[in-house]
């Protein structure tokens, strides 16, 4: 327990090697679930063959539909990867509650931005949900870099994508803005 009662110690298995933290198996196997369920939920609610998103403009530079699965497959490999390595090097409870809590804000912010954009079909809603995974995203680094800098330079990427995501957001949300209808001027 931290000084303020909260365990984030994951129930540390003791071995003759390391006697303070998890076992690696635990530390990746519950970030790889955590991740792959982030990516689940996330997936579920994309309808990126519906009439309403293939009716939307686009800028030219979007990239075609295949290159997101190809390329948030490796990014979340790379979250898992970040999160039970980091979560290894943490040397008390205080910064792994700190990690956890930071990387599930960041997971269910990474979830959710399909559900703003699509299910409620607002590419404005999604740009406010991927601003906020972008400032999650800097929390993340930023607190997995003051335990672990090799995981926080494999979460780069991540960050990386996401700011370009936002880009993209934000041009589909401009492109797609609905006209304020100006009421017709009284005589």
């Amino acid at each position: 327990m931290d000084s303020r009662g909260h365990s984030c110690d994951m129930k540390p298995i003791r071995t003759h090697h390391d006697t303070s933290r998890p076992r690696a198996w635990l530390r990746y196997g519950a970030a790889a679930t955590a991740v792959a369920a982030t990516a689940v939920v996330g997936a579920s609610a994309v309808e990126a063959d519906s009439a309403w998103y293939r009716g939307l403009r686009k800028p030219d530079w979007q990239p075609p539909p295949w290159a997101f699965a190809a390329v948030w497959t490796p990014l979340y490999a790379t979250i898992a990867y970040a999160a039970g390595h980091a979560l290894g090097r943490a040397d008390n409870a205080r910064r792994r509650c700190g990690l956890l809590g930071s990387l599930a804000v960041n997971l269910a912010l990474n979830a959710e931005w399909n559900r703003l954009f699509f299910t409620l079909r607002s590419p404005g809603a999604g740009l406010a949900g991927t601003l906020l995974l972008d400032l999650s995203n800097a929390d993340l680094l930023r607190r997995t870099a003051r335990v672990d800098r090799t995981a926080a330079r494999v979460l780069a990427p991540y960050a990386a994508w996401c700011c370009f995501a936002t880009a993209l957001n934000a041009s589909i949300a401009r492109r797609n803005r609905r006209p304020k209808r100006i009421p017709p001027r009284r005589g």
